[in-house]
């Protein structure tokens, strides 16, 4: 028989039975509890104090914490194993996902179909009635990879090793199969469910549809097959919706996904007669610029600081995450706190803040040093370090280089647009002048729009659209060509050229 033990979380007022022995990742990974380097103990990001009760230090948690915190209870969960009853601190790691509902244009036929955005971090699908495109329910959640690594590329690394692929392939084909099953159990009587639509980056679209990632790991980093696939749901394992069609949309090339196609869609870019622009800004941020006639897109290495990841005390958009910070007269700061309550961290909306504050103030100079090189402090116990600043030069200057060489391409001038769209979450609540302080977007604040979550509302244009996929899609894929910029000579000068911050 097996034995078990209680653990206690706070403060989620939580108390789980678990056998004696479970790894604290498998426990509080379906929680939200993030895992950034996927388990591997290279990282501080799953760190949680001991209360009550005891577990083993071990070699990395000494490593990466340190004595003193360790001495304080503090233990990296990704190391630990529940050998016995415990009371652990833990953040409430909230997962705030952008829905969509904005309605869309349908060409009715009967049945249910539902419109999927597959990201990185968080999946989110919304069960739609396909004679009205009326949402009838929607639901979220953490992506089921993530416990095998928080970024594209860490999620390459582990689909690699050994067995690695067919893992991650059966984590998310199971975990949408099971958001399906939820939708369809929410609608009760609504019908029977037809067609599913997914969008993702090139990445997931890998994985969920059985791909080898190989390509995406080395140079030219471009996918053997990016094409639209579709499958039955039987083939997926979906025996509730055996005879439905799931289609994922097509990529656009290299790490462009079908993600930024159904954004492209969802604004109308590839219907825009004057220029413009869209900006998904993330780890591998994103950009797709032009007019109907001729489309230019890119992705560019941000890395994972708009995220929280790899700052001091970054993390995601999250209770306690300071998400936002303004200068007050005489140089004071004042900070807003996700959740309210004491701050125990910084997301990236708090971050571009506080470094367009810190360069208005002057305790941040123009090459992004810190003078004197101490820590800029927010609010106890939050601060920026040096080596912060730094993170977010590198993401904002890859933004920065980017922008500007798909506008050289194309003969355009950053005046020049029409409009510039931010989609997903982060591109919801940055602040358009903060961005525009840090050089991120050298645009106007009245210029740049926020678009929502873009992705999705293109899977759902898709799926109550008139032709299918495979109609629908070839012609607007055949005008967006895409640029490979670090094959391009002056990407290097331009992207450490961006780096800096504009001098007022």
């Amino acid at each position: 028989m097996t034995e078990l033990v209680t653990l206690q979380l706070q403060p989620l007022a939580r108390r789980l039975t678990v056998p004696r022995g479970a790894p604290l990742q498998e426990v509080l990974f379906p929680l939200g509890v993030e895992f950034p380097c996927g388990g591997r103990g290279r990282c501080r990001g799953c760190r949680v104090r001991v209360r009550a009760g005891e577990l083993p230090v071990t070699a990395e948690d000494l490593r990466l914490l340190g004595p003193e915190r360790v001495a304080e209870g503090w233990r990296l969960a990704c190391q630990a194993r529940a050998l016995g009853d415990l009371v652990l601190g833990l953040a409430q790691w909230e997962a705030p996902i952008l829905g969509d509902e904005t309605p869309v244009a349908v060409t009715p036929r009967p049945g249910l179909g539902v419109a999927v955005d597959l990201g990185t971090t968080t999946v989110v699908a919304q069960l739609l009635d396909l004679t009205s495109g009326r949402v009838l329910a929607v639901r979220s959640a953490l992506n089921a990879q993530a416990r095998h690594g928080a970024d594209i590329m860490s999620r390459i690394e582990f689909a690699l090793a050994d067995a690695g692929r067919a893992r991650l392939t059966g984590l998310i084909r199971e975990q949408v199969g099971g958001l399906l099953t939820e939708l369809l159990a929410a609608a009760p009587g609504a019908g029977s469910l037809t067609e599913v639509v997914l969008v993702g980056n090139t990445v997931m679209h890998h994985l969920f549809c059985g791909l080898s990632v190989a390509p995406l790991a080395h140079h030219p980093f471009e996918p053997e097959d990016d094409g639209l696939k579709v499958f039955a749901g039987a083939e997926l394992g979906w025996t509730f919706a055996a005879a439905a069609q799931v289609c994922f949309l097509p990529c656009l090339g290299g790490f462009v996904g079908s993600d930024i196609l159904a954004g492209i869609l969802a604004t109308g870019l590839h219907r825009s007669e004057r220029p413009a622009m869209l900006v998904d800004l993330g780890t591998n941020g994103e950009i797709v610029v032009g007019t109907r006639d001729r489309l230019l897109c890119a992705s560019t290495a941000a890395g994972p600081a708009f995220e929280g990841a790899r700052i001091t005390q970054g993390m995601r958009a999250a209770t306690g995450a300071i998400h936002a910070v303004r200068l007050l007269a005489g140089g004071a700061w004042a900070v807003s706190v996700l959740g309210g309550g004491e701050p125990r961290g910084i997301c990236g909306s708090g971050l571009v803040d506080a470094v367009a504050c810190g360069l208005e103030a002057g305790r941040i100079q123009p090459s992004g040093r810190l003078p004197g090189g101490d820590a800029l402090k927010l609010a106890e116990p939050v601060a920026l370090t040096q080596a912060d600043i730094r993170e977010l030069q590198l993401a904002k200057g890859a933004i920065a280089a980017g922008i500007e060489l798909l506008l050289m391409r194309l003969g355009l001038r950053a005046e020049d647009l029409d409009r510039v769209w931010l989609a997903g979450a982060f591109g919801n609540y940055i602040s358009r002048a903060s961005a525009r302080r840090i050089g991120l977007l050298p645009f106007p604040p009245e210029q740049v729009e926020p678009a929502g979550n873009t992705a999705l509302r293109g899977a759902k244009l898709v799926l109550c659209g008139a032709a299918g996929p495979d109609r629908a899609l070839p012609e607007v894929r055949a005008r967006v060509e895409h640029v490979a910029l670090k094959e391009d000579p002056r990407f290097q000068d331009a992207y450490v050229a961006a780096m800096g911050f504009p001098v007022r």
